[in-house]
């Protein structure tokens, strides 16, 4: 049996497509990781997502912000995106919703020695931390109140943890932390939820801001840590995480690496745009 971990989708089917016949993928022996954003941007989010769906046991996924976005349009929470349009008209739309608010946020799979979260976990949290506040906001995204929960979290702040922290403020900054978190300050290890270009790896101390990946009082997580979200930083791999969006919907690369085993093989798929 093989697993994969797969960078972000974002409705680029034939892709996916291209890229499982790539790896031999076989839904029987193998399985799959899908990092989150399996929609939007490109052309085909609703037959990517019933395509994920429709692999049971073979796949796994956590959701990305993109996903959470499609579910508050589903509630009327965030307007329709364009790109959605189709999937919000589908026949297939309420049991697909009901599908995607019943993914993880956070999963760990310490026999593998890994763990996934589309943008990460925050700099601030222990593993033991991280398991816990994903189960927090699971609980209202599955609930009977989803709409309303979903108009309380949207928003950058508050963008500094603190166990204090309460109520929806509290779920805002969890939510933001697994969806949508790229840099943190480097005095505070605050989320920057409005920087999102290519990082600079520059010397402590030069730069106010650093990936949250790097910011010297993150704790230590025993675990690998898989991710997407960054395009723009790429497929990135050093010894504690690996992140896995390599901009296919930007004409880039859709990547996969197997993890089962050391090795952490790397498998990407050029992408045609929007394909």
């Amino acid at each position: 049996m093989a697993i994969y971990a797969i960078g972000d989708v974002q409705g680029c089917y034939d892709s996916l497509q291209r890229l499982l016949e790539k790896i031999q993928f076989s839904p029987e022996n193998d399985q799959l990781w899908f990092v989150g954003d399996l929609v939007n941007r490109g052309t085909k989010s609703l037959k990517t997502v019933r395509f994920i769906k429709g692999l049971g046991d073979a796949s796994l996924t956590v959701l990305g912000n993109h996903d959470i976005s499609l579910i508050a349009m589903h509630y009327g929470v965030l307007p329709k995106s364009p790109s959605l349009k189709k999937f919000l008209k589908s026949k297939h739309r309420e049991e697909l919703i009901e599908w995607l608010r019943h993914q993880k946020v956070f999963h760990v799979d310490k026999k593998l020695g890994v763990c996934m979260a589309h943008a990460g976990i925050s700099p601030q949290w222990t593993l033991k931390e991280a398991k816990k506040y994903a189960k927090e906001i699971q609980v209202p995204l599955r609930g009977d109140d989803t709409k309303e929960w979903l108009r309380q979290v949207y928003g950058n702040k508050p963008n500094l943890w603190s166990e204090d922290l309460q109520s929806y403020e509290r779920h805002r900054y969890i939510l933001n932390a697994f969806m949508r978190m790229r840099y943190c300050n480097v005095k505070d290890g605050s989320l920057d939820l409005k920087l999102n270009g290519v990082p600079k790896m520059t010397k402590p101390g030069s730069t106010k801001q650093v990936p949250w990946f790097l910011w010297k009082g993150r704790k230590q997580i025993p675990l690998r840590i898989i991710f997407g979200h960054w395009s723009s930083l790429g497929y990135y791999h050093d010894d504690n995480v690996t992140s896995l969006d390599t901009g296919c919907v930007w004409g880039r690369q859709l990547t996969a690496v197997r993890l089962d085993g050391d090795a952490y093989p790397l498998i990407s798929e050029t992408c045609g745009n929007l394909s």
